[in-house]
């Protein structure tokens, strides 16, 4: 299997995170965002993913992209150890945290919205920062409250989960962005809690080969 991704990209950090999980061995392939304008608009790439997004997951002959689709086909491919509780309720209340994420905090922080506040806009650095901590701490908030309702060792409970997949990337980039994390206690709790965890070590962006140290 090769993963082709970026060493700071969140999505790319989820689908790492559940591969060194699963114990999976596979061939990370960098595509920097922006050398040279940026190597996933290069039609190298587009011809895996015509998103030009990372991450691309490549078994084979299949080709999948967006970390969600890409963690459940690996899920479901390699049971062993799942990302889901059995519990349907509980399932259903960690894929909804996971899509908090992924869906409403992610997207308006990705490199690409930030490129076009910037290049379309002639939004300052300081402003660009204002917007990604408004998005940031709306979408915190809303999980704090969730785990100080759920959360054990980790989002929910002491097993890891779906959620706590894609908290730990979006909090990784939130230091990046200088966010106050102190409001969220709990979010900080279950972070330190998995940033423990070898699979996390190893998924770290600092530990990918690309990584510009």
């Amino acid at each position: 299997m090769k993963l082709y991704g970026y060493w700071r990209s969140s999505a790319a950090y989820r689908v790492r995170i559940a591969m060194h999980l699963k114990g999976l061995v596979f061939e990370s392939v960098p595509v920097h965002l922006v050398k040279d304008g940026g190597e996933q608009h290069k039609d190298a790439y587009t011809d895996l993913n015509p998103t030009h997004l990372v991450p691309t997951l490549v078994d084979e002959d299949i080709k999948l992209h967006q970390s969600i689709a890409i963690i459940e086909y690996l899920d479901e491919k390699f049971p062993s150890v799942a990302i889901y509780p059995e519990n349907i309720v509980i399932k259903a209340k960690v894929k909804a945290l996971a899509l908090d994420v992924a869906c409403e905090m992610h997207p308006v922080n990705n490199l690409r919205v930030q490129q076009y506040l910037v290049k379309s806009f002639s939004l300052p650095e300081s402003d660009k920062l204002i917007w990604s901590h408004h998005w940031m701490n709306i979408g915190f908030t809303a999980i704090e409250k969730q785990l100080k309702l759920n959360a054990g060792q980790y989002c929910f409970g002491d097993n890891i989960t779906m959620a706590d997949i894609c908290l730990v990337p979006q909090v990784y980039n939130a230091n990046r962005f200088n966010l106050d994390m102190s409001k969220f206690p709990n979010i900080c709790r279950v972070v330190d809690n998995c940033n423990k965890h070898p699979a996390f070590i190893a998924a770290l962006p600092e530990n990918q080969e690309d990584a510009q140290k």
